[in-house]
């Protein structure tokens, strides 16, 4: 009985320790998509509140040049306005800091076109 506990008590702090930072939930486009119309928009939504003056993404094309003009937070999500996008591989990088202080980062890539 006494190892049971033990275990138990183990598998719930791990379980705590993986859910204690921001980490992406679902992106529109979604993650390795392919979309016939370039967005107006990037929206990352992430599984934490995050905090605003720390948090951030940038979207690039192929040839890693920005395509961005801005990201705004709110609560759980990240807005990042694009310019026009022609058909191609774009890529979002993502570094955020969650209200309980931990940082983290990442990147995917969505296709326009066919």
């Amino acid at each position: 009985m006494h190892k049971f506990f033990i275990a138990l008590v183990v598998l719930l702090l791990g379980s705590a320790a993986a859910h204690a930072h921001a980490y992406l939930d679902h992106a529109n486009p979604r993650v390795g998509s392919t979309v016939r119309t370039a967005p107006r928009q990037v929206t990352l939504s992430f599984s934490q509140k995050l905090e605003p003056s720390f948090s951030s993404a940038q979207v690039t094309d192929a040839a890693g040049a920005r395509v961005d003009q801005g990201a705004r937070v709110s609560g759980m999500q990240i807005n990042v306005s694009v310019k026009p996008l022609p058909p191609g591989t774009y890529r979002v990088h993502w570094k955020v800091l969650s209200v309980d202080t931990h940082t983290t980062e990442g990147n995917f890539t969505f296709r326009v076109g066919q």
